[in-house]
């Protein structure tokens, strides 16, 4: 007999949450706010709205599935099993966040505060959970990835962008080219370079794209293609700055090979979860096998 669906409802915590944990009551969570000209009442106000949309979506879950919860500083921990049904309640961000550790699982985005939030990956609103669920008869949408491998198997993914550089976005040395280039490779120093996907081109990727003069059309978020860009690179005798920027197609590969002590590699703002590079090591970026299934 098989089992009842699993639905894993991802969510984080809000920033009233964080604030009277930090400063352990909701009264000097209030004062430190007003010392700096906020009010509280309106973090109060958005994580009852986050909360009550939580408590909506749950309640549209049918009661013979199966439920777990997750919070996005625990996804690096949880086991997502092949027959999960994802539900994202919060911002588009977190879609974003928990995209990468999953293998094809249809993700469902619930917008807790309408409005305020773009909307882009999370395109429903509590409301809609239950006829939205089961999602088997849904259009999904398949969403692009980018993919960072390092030459000692270690791989990073990500929905937004890949950035590479020095902990700390201080100046980074390294060789970089391309896989079809024949090995032709040059040396840089820069602040780090950044790979993105259609979808991260609403982000980080569109303002780097904007003030290098959008000579590069920026790719849609199903598009098997992606952009690069090295910030800030600098010229020496010993670096150049002729590989600047250029589009990766589902066959491309970015190469990158370090030349300074530490190099880090994390994807859509995850710092905390972030490859380990050392000297000498390489890593190659490019498209990735894996697409994330969005729930249209």
């Amino acid at each position: 007999m098989s089992l009842a669906p699993r639905v894993v409802l991802v969510h984080r915590t809000t920033e009233y949450e964080e604030l009277v944990a930090h400063h352990g009551t909701h009264g000097q969570a209030a004062f430190f706010l007003s010392s700096r000209g906020r009010d509280i009442g309106e973090l109060a106000d958005r994580h009852r709205r986050t909360r009550a949309a939580l408590a909506e979506v749950t309640a549209a879950i049918p009661l013979t599935w199966r439920q777990s919860r997750v919070e996005r500083r625990d996804l690096d921990r949880f086991l997502f099993a092949p027959e999960d049904v994802v539900i994202v309640v919060g911002q588009d961000g977190l879609v974003a966040n928990v995209a990468k550790y999953l293998s094809g699982q249809p993700v469902l985005g619930v917008d807790t505060d309408p409005g305020r939030n773009p909307g882009v990956l999370v395109r429903h609103r509590p409301s809609e959970a239950a006829r939205l669920l089961p999602v088997a008869d849904r259009e999904v949408v398949e969403l692009t990835m980018v993919e960072a491998v390092a030459d000692d198997t270690q791989r990073l993914l990500a929905l937004n962008e890949i950035y590479l550089g020095a902990a700390g976005h201080q100046t980074a040395r390294y060789r970089l080219g391309l896989d079809d280039d024949g090995g032709v490779a040059e040396a840089q120093a820069s602040s780090g370079v950044l790979v993105g996907t259609g979808t991260g081109a609403t982000g980080w990727l569109r303002s780097v794209w904007r003030e290098r003069g959008a000579e590069l059309r920026l790719p849609g978020p199903a598009e098997e293609r992606l952009l690069w860009f090295v910030r800030e690179a600098w010229p020496s005798p010993a670096t150049g700055t002729s590989l600047v920027a250029g589009e990766l197609t589902a066959s491309a590969r970015l190469r990158l090979t370090v030349e300074s002590e530490r190099l880090i590699a994390f994807g859509d703002g995850m710092e905390g979860d972030a490859l380990e590079l050392t000297w000498g090591q390489s890593v190659r970026v490019g498209v990735c096998r894996e697409r994330l299934r969005l729930v249209g």
